[in-house]
């Protein structure tokens, strides 16, 4: 008997065999959360990005707590203690449903809920983390301003001291969750750092109005926080951080989540180019029957299990305790990058129904413009591997 018949048979999903690698524990995971998509997302998605909206998004949060999709990679508080690559598996069919979807959930536990359990006292952990977990309150992450994105050291927002309370005054823009969030974690600038803050959003002087006319994470929340002369007790504050180690330690958590999605809204598309190529018919037979759309399909399938294969990489190396920032930067600037090409590559194939939202191609391509350039754009991660490179600095 030769060698190549104990082999096992080529499996056109998992081209590479990197199921292989995965636990019992790890598949049923990842099917708990593509079940859960493909029942309370798929048939209602493209109606709500056609009306730019997430109508159902407590309910939705509450269902994602329920199936431990909230904060998951975190311990203790009712978080469910899932290693990173569980996680990431979950990001991965999340958004292979919506990135929208997936926003959500990385907002809620890799920023939100993140920022408290890391840096939170215990009395904030306990009030806040078990109901997130449990999707009763959902949690935004205010970081960016209008004019501060890639320079967060720049950031505006001032919180100070009158007595023993706080006065946190200044604007956030571009916050997911933020309209339907009621927790806020706020990240402004004292006379002693960046500190980060745990806003209660019924506290007066907060509001967080909806931004509208997006074109891309349609079926998301995203929003303004505005600020005025908001009064905090002295315990609000994040006390086991100051300065932007605290937020980019946070956002370095929700890149490695991203890694792993970006892949999935490609996995939607190459599957979605490779079933339309086996059936449409031109010129008497079906197009991927020709050698022009077999390369397309051969070279998507290349990029999408190489981005697979690289977050399983890092997400090996962040449950080793082993993964650094750049390496983050890495993952997210070759993943998104490749995921956008892939999607465009796939609306080739569809011809004119590529554009249709009776396909998912589209909107996945438009979603993945705005994760290119949210939590990290193009450039900066380009230059964060460029001084590791070099050990220069090119920010300044």
């Amino acid at each position: 008997m030769s060698a190549s018949s104990k082999l096992p048979p080529f499996d056109p999903a998992d081209p590479l065999g990197i199921d292989d690698s995965l636990t019992p524990e790890d598949l049923a995971i990842r099917d708990t959360v593509r079940v859960w998509a493909a029942d309370r997302v798929l048939p209602h998605v493209a109606g709500w990005y056609e009306k730019g909206e997430l109508p159902e998004i407590r309910e939705l949060a509450r269902e994602l707590g329920g199936i431990g999709a909230l904060g998951m990679s975190l311990t203790g508080y009712g978080c469910a203690g899932a290693s990173a690559v569980q996680y990431g598996l979950a990001c991965l069919e999340l958004e292979a449903a919506d990135s929208g979807i997936r926003s959500l959930v990385s907002v809620q536990g890799s920023l939100a809920m993140y920022a408290i359990h890391r840096f939170g006292s215990e009395e904030q952990k306990r009030r806040w983390l078990p109901r997130m977990a449990a999707g009763e309150v959902i949690g935004c992450f205010g970081l960016t301003e209008p004019d501060h994105g890639s320079d967060p050291a720049g950031l505006r927002t001032y919180a100070k001291r009158d007595g023993t309370d706080w006065v946190l005054s200044g604007r956030k823009m571009w916050i997911t969750n933020g309209s339907v969030a009621g927790v806020a974690v706020v990240w402004a600038r004292t006379d002693d750092g960046i500190r980060g803050f745990v806003v209660p959003t019924d506290t007066p002087g907060f509001s967080a109005p909806e931004i509208k006319h997006k074109w891309s994470l349609r079926a998301s929340v995203t929003s303004e926080l505005v600020l005025d002369g908001v009064r905090l007790p002295a315990d609000a504050v994040l006390p086991e951080v100051t300065g932007l180690r605290g937020p980019l330690s946070c956002l370095s958590h929700a890149r490695y989540g991203i890694v792993w999605g970006a892949m999935g809204a490609a996995r939607s598309c190459f599957e979605t180019a490779v079933e339309y190529a086996r059936t449409r018919e031109q010129f008497g037979r079906p197009i991927g029957g020709f050698q022009l759309t077999q390369a397309k399909l051969a070279d998507m399938a290349v990029e999408l299990h190489k981005g697979i294969l690289l977050a399983h990489h890092l997400g090996r190396r962040m449950d080793a305790g082993r993964l650094r920032p750049e390496q983050v930067s890495f993952g997210k600037l070759n993943n998104v990058r490749e995921a956008i090409e892939i999607c465009r590559t796939a609306r080739t194939v569809l011809g004119a129904n590529g554009i249709s939202l009776e396909y998912p191609v589209m909107r996945h391509a438009t979603n993945l413009e705005s994760v290119l350039t949210y939590e990290g754009t193009v450039e900066m991660h380009q230059l964060v591997l460029g001084k590791a490179l070099t050990g220069l600095d090119a920010f300044r």
